[in-house]
C-alpha cells in the first residue's frame, strides 16, 4: 500500500499525488465518466495540477484517491468539501474513473469510509451530497450506504438534449449510528 490514510477490506484511501494528474485529466476527458459529474468542458494536465495543488492546501476539503488492494490500482477519487466545523457538516463527492472498476462495489465501500471518517474522527452531524437522477447506480449506492432523500432541485441539469432534477440526499449521525449498530449485530 502507498500511503495509506484509511484501509477497508477491499480498497484503501490515500492522499492525492501529482502523479494522478494524468490519470484524472484522462478520466475527467471521458463522456462516459463525466456523464455523471458536473464536467462539462476539456480538462488540461496544467488545470488539474493546479487543483491538486490547490486541494492540498485547503483545510475546507479533504480529497482521497480510491485504490484497489489486489491487485493495487488507482480508480477513482472521494472527499469530503465544503466542510463547516461550527455547524458540523460536509458534501460527499466521488466518482470511479476506471470503468473497468464499476460495478464492484468499491464506490461503496468507499462512501461508507468516508462517512464513517466524518463522523467518528471528524465529529460530523451531517454528510450532504447532490445525485443526478439518471445516476441511478449511484442512488442505489448512496441508499445503501445510510443516505436519504431529502429533496428534488427540479430540472437543474442539462445534459443529453435535456433537462434532469438533482435529488439531495444526507445522512445524519444518528442514523449512521443506529444503522452501524444493526449490521454490527
Amino acid at each position: 500500500m502507498q500511503n495509506p490514510f484509511l484501509i477497508g477490506s477491499k480498497i484503501y484511501l490515500r492522499p492525492l499525488d501529482l502523479a494522478d494528474a494524468p490519470t484524472l485529466t484522462t478520466w475527467l476527458n471521458d463522456p462516459e465518466v463525466t456523464r455523471y459529474l458536473l464536467m462539462h468542458r476539456p480538462l488540461m494536465l496544467l488545470a488539474e495540477e493546479a487543483f491538486l495543488r490547490k486541494m492540498s492546501e485547503d483545510e475546507s476539503n479533504i480529497v482521497l484517491g480510491i485504490v484497489v488492494r489486489e491487485p493495487e490500482q488507482f480508480i477513482g477519487v472521494t472527499g469530503l468539501n465544503h466542510l463547516d466545523t461550527r455547524n458540523r457538516h460536509v458534501q460527499f463527492g466521488i466518482f470511479v474513473g476506471e470503468k473497468s472498476a464499476w460495478g464492484k462495489g468499491y464506490g461503496t465501500e468507499a462512501t461508507r469510509m468516508m462517512i464513517r471518517y466524518a463522523f467518528d474522527t471528524l465529529n460530523l452531524n451531517r454528510v450532504s451530497l447532490h445525485v443526478h437522477e439518471y445516476n441511478e447506480r449511484a442512488v442505489r449506492a448512496y441508499q445503501k450506504a445510510g443516505f436519504r432523500m431529502e429533496g428534488r432541485l427540479r430540472q437543474e441539469t442539462f445534459r443529453e438534449g435535456r433537462y434532469w432534477d438533482t435529488f439531495v440526499m444526507a445522512v445524519l449521525r444518528e442514523e449512521w449510528a443506529m444503522a452501524d449498530h444493526a449490521s454490527a449485530s
